[in-house]
């Protein structure tokens, strides 16, 4: 299991936009075989979900370690995860968060809360973050050597390296 590539699949379903079961599928375009075991309800419990994990890429963002570990915690309790090793491949085994019944939210969910789970041990909790180009309200996780991450996206930060460019030159040629 990457726990890295976990939590950073929070991220991406946190600022996936799951307005309906069509959009779940399109977030699972990479994830072929799980698309045919989507149902509606999953699309409410993952938008709930996004509601409530928000607040701790947030609070991180604002430094509060505490928080981070607070809102994790509250959802790991709400969401209890049942890892088993997964044998469909014998020569690379591997632990799944949920068993086999479980509904594709619930597997998200799982995957999600375990990876930052983990990377909040190992990296610390002030690992997570919002964007800082502006107006996008985008999550990401920082796993750069020197916690240096501002931005969800290379998009994001050449906008905004841009911008401040020209706000420079702006105010040297004024």
């Amino acid at each position: 299991m990457d726990f890295v590539r976990y939590a950073e699949s929070s991220a991406g379903l946190l600022n996936a936009e799951l307005t309906d079961r069509d959009a779940l599928l399109g977030y699972l375009s990479q994830r072929a075989w799980l698309q045919p075991q989507v149902v509606d309800r999953d699309v409410t419990v993952l938008r709930r979900f996004q509601r409530d994990l928000r607040p701790a890429f947030e609070a991180s963002a604002a430094d509060d370690a505490q928080g981070v570990v607070d809102v994790i915690n509250a959802l790991l309790e709400r969401h209890p995860i049942t890892p088993r090793i997964a044998d469909h491949n014998p020569a690379h085994l591997h632990i799944h968060v949920a068993n086999r019944a479980a509904s594709v939210a619930d597997l998200l969910i799982g995957e999600s809360l375990l990876g930052l789970a983990n990377l909040v041990c190992d990296l610390g909790p002030t690992r997570l973050g919002v964007c800082a180009a502006t107006p996008c309200t985008n999550v990401y996780v920082d796993t750069s050597p020197n916690k240096s991450r501002r931005y969800c996206s290379e998009r994001c930060s050449s906008r905004a390296n841009v911008a401040a460019f020209r706000a420079r030159q702006k105010a040297a040629a004024g």
